[in-house]
């Protein structure tokens, strides 16, 4: 026998959409339950022996103030000197994806985190990507001001709970230009 499967609901295309700066790092995780917290990359558990850029040992210094982030997953990129791009930085930082949880400003983030860049919001069917795209180009990062090579943006749709990634560099379509 067979068990049945529902086909599920379809999300509304003209939902929110938040657009966000994609920081060239490495993902990082934090995961609290019942008090007890855990440190992750995208793909395995961290410890002192196997840290990933040094986030383990910071989560660990930080962890009375992270404990705060609450119980469940909490997703962001760990990311400045030393990883991928650099971002000019002298130090690492750790920045929250959740926009809804932690604010468009990172005002209900603990201290020791800030929240990825907030570049637009709004219904998915009034997006421009191109001009999103091009003035984040000519602007440069929103994440460490005056650095003029990001990576490019995030694309939450909040209906359908998925993110699209679009990159200057190695992403299909490269469609970008001066006008």
């Amino acid at each position: 026998m067979v068990d049945f499967q529902s086909f599920g609901k379809i999300a509304r295309y003209s939902k929110e959409v938040f657009v966000t700066e994609k920081i060239d790092g490495t993902n990082g995780q934090i995961f609290i339950q019942d008090g007890v917290m855990k440190v992750g990359s995208r793909n395995r558990w961290l410890s002192k022996d196997s840290d990933n850029h040094g986030f383990y040992s910071w989560a660990m210094e930080n962890k009375e103030e992270l404990l705060k982030l609450g119980e469940g997953r909490h997703f962001g990129e760990w990311w400045g000197s030393g990883i991928q791009r650099r971002y000019n930085l002298d130090e690492k930082r750790f920045s929250l994806f959740n926009l809804k949880r932690w604010g468009e400003n990172g005002e209900n983030a603990p201290s020791c985190c800030s929240v990825v860049p907030l570049l637009w919001k709004g219904n998915f069917d009034d997006m421009n990507l191109r001009y999103i795209m091009n003035n984040l180009r000519l602007t440069g990062s929103q994440a460490s001001k005056g650095f003029m090579n990001p990576e490019g943006v995030v694309i939450y749709h909040t209906a359908g709970n998925v993110f699209f990634k679009k990159t200057f560099d190695k992403d299909t379509g490269k469609w970008l230009n001066n006008d």
